[in-house]
C-alpha cells in the first residue's frame, strides 16, 4: 500500500499529495479536539457530564445546563480552538518562509503590529464603532509591520535571516508605541487594553467574538493551505527554488500576506497571545515531518489544544480569579524559547 494519498480536485484544477501518516495524525488530533471541548466546557464552578454537554449542543439538553454550556462556556471554548489554530498556522508558515525554528508572529514583530492595531481602535474609536471591524484594524496594523519589515529586509531579494532581525527590532518599537497609547488612555479603557496585551478570551462571546472571527478563518486557512505547497519548493532555497520554475518572490509575499492575516485576526479577538505559533509548528513536525500538506493542519489542530489547555487551567486552577491564557503560554513558550535558541546555537 502506497504511504501517500492523491486528493485531487477538478475545480478550481488542484492536486495534493498527502501522506497517510499526516491523514491518520490529523484525524486523531481532531477526535482529541472535539473531546477536549466537550470535557473543558463542563468543567467549571458547576461540573457538567460530557454527556450533559453534548445533550446541550444538539439542543436537548436542561434549560439550566443550555445557559451554562451554550451562552458561557461553549464560545470561549470555540474562541481558543479558532485563535490557536490560526497562530500556529500563521507561525508554521513563518518558520517555513523564513527557514528558522525560531520565527513566529510574536517573535516576528507581527503580533506587536496587531496589538497595536487594536491598540489605537480602542483609543479612537472604542465605543463609536463596532468591534466587529476591529480584526480589520488588527490585519492593518500587521500589515504595517510587515510593509517595514519588507522594506528594511528587501536587498535583491528580502533575506528570511535579515527578515528576522529586523522583525525582532519592531517587535520591540511597536510594543513601546502600544504601552505609550495605553499609559495615555483613560482608566477603563487602558485596563481593557492591558488584559488584551497579556492576551485572554475572557468574556467571549458568539456574537462579538465567534460571528466576527470565524467569517476571516473560513476564507483564510483553506487560503494557506492551498498555498502551503510552495513552500516545500522553497525549503530548498532561493536558486534552486527559482530554477524549478517557482516565483519565489511572489508566492513568499502572497504567503507572507496571509500568515499576517491570520495572527492579526486572531490577535484582535485572542489579545497578544505569546508563543502558540513556536511551538505547535515544533511538535506538529516531529509527529508528521516537514511537508506542508500535512505539517499545517496538524500544527492548527495542536495550537488549537494547547490554547485550550491553557484556557482551561488559567479559569479553573485559581478560581474564582481568571488568569489570562497568555500567562499560561508564555509560561510554556519562554522555556521552549531559549531551549530552541540554546540548540539553534550549539548546531
Amino acid at each position: 500500500m502506497s504511504k501517500y494519498k492523491t486528493v485531487r480536485l477538478s475545480s478550481p484544477k488542484l492536486s495534493y499529495l498527502l501522506e497517510r501518516r499526516a491523514l491518520w495524525t490529523t484525524l486523531i488530533l481532531l477526535l482529541l479536539c472535539a473531546a477536549g471541548a466537550i470535557i473543558s466546557t463542563g468543567i467549571g464552578s458547576q461540573f457538567i457530564s460530557p454527556l450533559d454537554v453534548v445533550k446541550s449542543i444538539i439542543g436537548k439538553g436542561s434549560a439550566m445546563h443550555d445557559v451554562i454550556v451554550l451562552k458561557l462556556r461553549l464560545p470561549r471554548i470555540v474562541i481558543a480552538m479558532l485563535v490557536g489554530a490560526a497562530l500556529a498556522s500563521a507561525g508554521a508558515v513563518l518558520q517555513g518562509l523564513i527557514r528558522n525554528p525560531l520565527a513566529s508572529p510574536d517573535v516576528t514583530g507581527i503580533t506587536e503590529g496587531a496589538s497595536l492595531g487594536t491598540v489605537l481602535f480602542l483609543f479612537f474609536l472604542g465605543g463609536h464603532v463596532s468591534v466587529h471591524w476591529m480584526p480589520v484594524a488588527a490585519i492593518l496594523g500587521a500589515y504595517a509591520v510587515t510593509f517595514i519589515l519588507y522594506i528594511l529586509s528587501w536587498k535583491n531579494g528580502a533575506s528570511p535571516l535579515r527578515m528576522v532581525l529586523i522583525g525582532t527590532g519592531l517587535s520591540a518599537a511597536f510594543k513601546s508605541i502600544s504601552y505609550m497609547f495605553i499609559i495615555s488612555s483613560p482608566y477603563f479603557l487602558a485596563n481593557r487594553a492591558m488584559t488584551f496585551m497579556t492576551g485572554s478570551i475572557y468574556g467571549s462571546s458568539w456574537a462579538k467574538d465567534v460571528y466576527t472571527l470565524l467569517p476571516w478563518l473560513i476564507v483564510l486557512l483553506p487560503a494557506t493551505w492551498l498555498m502551503a505547497r510552495h513552500i516545500n519548493v522553497q525549503a530548498l532555497g532561493d536558486e534552486v527554488a527559482g530554477s524549478a520554475g517557482a516565483h519565489v518572490q511572489k508566492h513568499r509575499f502572497i504567503l507572507l500576506l496571509l500568515s499576517v492575516s491570520l495572527a492579526g485576526a486572531a490577535v484582535a479577538i485572542g489579545g497578544a497571545i505569546a508563543f502558540i505559533g513556536l511551538i505547535a509548528p515544533h511538535m506538529a513536525r516531529k509527529l508528521v515531518g516537514s511537508s506542508f500538506g500535512g505539517l499545517l493542519p496538524v500544527s492548527a489542530l495542536i495550537g488549537a489544544i494547547l490554547l485550550l489547555v491553557s484556557d482551561l487551567i488559567a479559569r479553573t486552577v485559581f478560581a474564582p480569579l481568571d488568569i489570562p491564557a497568555g500567562v499560561f503560554t508564555a509560561a510554556i513558550g519562554a522555556p521552549f524559547f531559549l531551549f530552541m535558541l540554546y540548540r539553534h546555537r550549539n548546531q
